[in-house]
């Protein structure tokens, strides 16, 4: 029996493409100035804690900051070089001077007890004895009790660099004796750039649209995103369209939301469920359908406050984006948004979703006949103050001559007083009305006014 060949190594996109210096480092400027600083200070504190979601690099700027420590070559600017021997060996996850720790594995009383006692031994190569504790948050309470006076004191050639993205989990006697780093998410912009840089030195053509949904699929970790373009890879395509992208991924397009504001406009209930039953048969990701409606709503009441529009969206979006702004009013999204993030907390754990979404649309649909609660107010106001009948000018009556008297007799005409009773009658059942749907609009109640004694 033959031997089969062995599949050449390959090394993941996250991996191949991790910043090894801090100037690869994306969106977090601010701390990567700060650390350069301390060492252009020699005021490097003993222990550094980096917080933050997920795939927004806070083992990665551990590690670099690590290698800028113990470097042989600093540059100038303080970035490590990667070519000397210490640089090399914590790229390889094999220096003994640099040890990466997994906190939910190593969690134990023991493990900590262990780590104590060669924290005590000098580095054998670099400047320092460095200790990255990823997830740090899983370690037991014995644990970082047993940490606590090591980390509060530790041996001049030692560090601490924990990692966590659960941050509140860790007692409050180990976070203030660290300087804490809070790490913000990756920008949507950031995450394109990095996946078009990529795509370009595979020789892989990106559409922008696909590109725009595979950063917007990451929510905000560069990793996450990296891995999804990996994914893609896999596909076979030398160019990458949008349909590869929500076929694999289950995405709904935005010429859905469209659809939906053409329904909205024209009040087609059909069209709404036609929409719903066509994303349910296409397999779609209805969860992830429901939070591109809710953003879309979002998107849509910045319009009306005046924020900045449609700046991440691709081109081809913002004149479509610009049509559907003007279909809805600054009340009609603002209820739109508020019924929908209602919906998405429990949405995910309903069954029978595709019939949920059939109900949400339809709902979406039919709000564009609902009476807010501002344009009741408004007419309140004018009823309340109604125009001064002493302003208006009353309209000049000509006698009229002996002979049209005679052969034109007068028709009937009510008095002053009688009209202007009828109207106050008029206003008054107009108000009533108006304060009706007032109390529906608030879930109120209002009993209906006794009739005058006098």
């Amino acid at each position: 029996m033959s031997e089969q060949p062995s599949l050449p190594h390959y090394q993941a996109l996250t991996r191949r493409y991790r910043p090894q210096t801090f100037h690869q480092v994306r969106d977090q400027k601010a701390i990567v100035t700060t650390l350069k600083h301390a060492i252009a200070l020699q005021r490097v504190s003993h222990a550094y804690l980096f917080c933050g979601s997920r795939g927004v690099g806070k083992t990665t700027l551990a590690r670099i900051f690590a290698k800028a420590l113990n470097c042989k070559n600093l540059s100038e600017d303080f970035e490590p070089c990667n070519r000397c021997s210490s640089c090399q060996e914590i790229t390889s996850c094999q220096s003994l001077d640099v040890l990466e720790i997994d906190g939910a594995s190593n969690r134990g009383i023991d493990d900590i007890r262990e780590l104590n006692e060669t924290a005590l031994y000098s580095p054998s190569h670099g400047s320092y004895k460095i200790y990255i504790i990823d997830e740090v948050h899983m370690l037991t309470k014995e644990a970082f009790n047993a940490l606590l006076k090591t980390l509060e004191e530790p041996p001049d050639k030692v560090k601490f660099f924990f990692a966590t993205t659960e941050p509140h989990k860790i007692p409050a006697t180990i976070i203030s004796r660290c300087q804490r780093f809070d790490l913000r998410r990756i920008s949507l912009q950031s995450m394109c750039e990095q996946l078009r840089a990529i795509a370009e030195e595979l020789s892989i053509t990106l559409e922008e649209e696909a590109l725009y949904a595979l950063a917007k699929s990451a929510d905000g970790s560069l990793r996450d995103a990296e891995s999804l373009l990996d994914q893609m890879l896999c596909t076979n395509h030398s160019v990458i369209t949008f349909d590869h992208v929500a076929e694999i991924l289950g995405l709904s397009s935005h010429e859905a939301l469209f659809t939906l504001d053409t329904a909205f406009h024209t009040q087609d209930i059909h069209l709404g469920l036609q929409l719903a039953t066509t994303l349910y048969e296409e397999g779609k990701n209805l969860p992830h359908f429901l939070e591109m409606l809710t953003e879309h709503y979002q998107l849509l009441l910045k319009h009306h406050l005046g924020a900045p529009l449609f700046h991440s969206l691709p081109a081809h979006y913002k004149e479509s984006y610009q049509k559907a702004a003007s279909i809805y009013t600054k009340e009609q999204c603002l209820y739109i948004l508020e019924y929908l993030l209602e919906w998405l907390e429990k949405f995910s754990k309903l069954p029978c979703q595709h019939i949920h979404l059939e109900l949400i649309l339809l709902h979406i649909i039919r709000s564009k006949q609902r009476i807010f609660l501002d344009d009741l107010v408004k007419e309140l106001k004018a009823l309340q103050h109604p125009p001064s009948t002493a302003t208006i000018e009353k309209p000049q009556v000509l006698e009229p001559s002996l002979t049209e008297a005679i052969h034109s007799p007068q028709e009937p005409t009510s008095s002053p007083p009688a009209q202007e009773q009828k109207a106050t009658e008029l206003n008054s059942q107009k108000h009533e009305t108006l304060l009706r749907f007032a109390a529906i609009e608030l879930n109120g109640t209002l009993k209906k006014p006794e009739a005058s004694s006098h």
